[in-house]
């Protein structure tokens, strides 16, 4: 994002605009610390205002704590300082950091996906099911969508926060709050996901135990490996307009 931190400074200036509108009004203090915090965490939400982890974190952070720095905070109960800090564990929750963090599809990457990963007919008749295993906000069920538009779109998110924002963007899409390594894949015709590079054995070897041969792994930015460390063979590595590179696998 070549105009960074510009989004940031905006944000905390909208944020800071608010809580003197408030205090103007003469609302409770609680309120004029709380409901700006508030904004900040949504405007996260937002692609053109933050687009990694920890600019997220930066932007929501951003007015509480220059709250704390100036003192503003004073007379306000400790605990309610607590409830920015849930917003970030409800959007990150602890049982979700060991996989990758939130990080969008670039828009275009799968655009050619489909000419290297067709897909098959569903086992029982009916569209074929494509799922986004940690789907995150929803970017990349949009993709998905585009590229597959007979295809059911399904989502899962371990966040409650990101699924609730995912099912909003995406309401052609099913998506559902829960672990992406404990829901089979055993009738999934394409998988799609964005690991970290010491989880991708485990998301290998999930989809060579539970899904059909002939269906797809398409992993974003990472390619597999074994327990060993060893390389599998893509069916194609893709890479639009030097974007991210995009890695195919055909199960079997």
């Amino acid at each position: 994002m070549r105009t960074w931190p510009l989004p940031a400074l905006l944000t905390w200036a909208l944020a800071w605009a608010l809580a003197l509108a408030l205090r103007a009004a003469q609302a409770p203090l609680w309120a004029v610390l709380m409901l700006p915090t508030a904004l900040g965490v949504c405007a996260t939400w937002l692609p053109f205002v933050a687009t990694t982890t920890w600019r997220r974190v930066f932007v929501a952070a951003g007015f509480p704590m220059s709250v704390i720095a100036l003192g503003q905070g004073a007379g306000l109960p400790g605990w309610l300082w607590l409830a920015p800090l849930a917003l970030l564990l409800l959007a990150y929750p602890v049982h979700a950091w060991r996989d990758a963090p939130v990080f969008p599809t670039p828009r275009g990457a799968l655009a050619d996906l489909p000419e290297h990963a067709p897909l098959m007919p569903a086992p029982a008749g009916g569209m074929p099911r494509v799922l986004d295993a940690g789907c995150g906000m929803g970017d990349a069920l949009i993709e998905l969508h585009q590229a597959y538009p007979q295809a059911r779109i399904e989502g899962i998110e371990w966040s409650w926060l990101w699924r609730i924002v995912a099912a909003l963007r995406c309401p052609w899409a099913t998506v559902r709050q829960g672990d992406m390594w404990g829901q089979s894949w055993a009738d999934v015709e394409l998988v799609y996901l964005f690991q970290r590079p010491e989880t991708m054995p485990r998301a290998m070897a999930k989809a060579r135990a539970e899904m059909r041969p002939g269906c797809w792994l398409v992993s974003l930015e990472f390619e597999a490996v074994d327990e060993h460390g060893v390389a599998w063979k893509p069916h194609v590595r893709l890479s639009l307009h030097g974007l991210r590179p995009i890695w195919v696998y055909r199960i079997g």
